[in-house]
């Protein structure tokens, strides 16, 4: 999928179940303006490693407190140091 647009990742992504992994800040977004409750998002942010075998290493090493925010729906910011969790819908009820 790496020429789909960001709405295709997205349609895909909730046909099939599965969650978005991306350093791109726009999924973030989408999902404001779209309003829905999911495909959740993994996002790494500015202090998080940019080099693909130190993400995965971040990813597993965060995935057991994450697991159940992402089957909720939530956003999940990965940075150096944090993880931030966002419930979705983004700006709903």
């Amino acid at each position: 999928m790496q020429a789909a647009s960001d709405p295709e990742i997205f349609e895909r992504a909730q046909r099939e179940g599965r969650v978005i992994v991306s350093a791109d800040t726009d999924f973030g977004t989408l999902l404001a303006l779209r309003r829905d409750a999911g495909p959740s998002v993994i996002l790494f942010r500015h202090a998080a490693p940019r080099v693909p075998g130190r993400q995965v290493e971040v990813l597993l090493a965060n995935l057991p407190g994450m697991e159940r925010h992402l089957d909720e729906g939530s956003v999940v910011v990965l940075e150096r140091a944090r993880m931030r969790v966002r419930k979705l819908p983004i700006g709903g009820p």
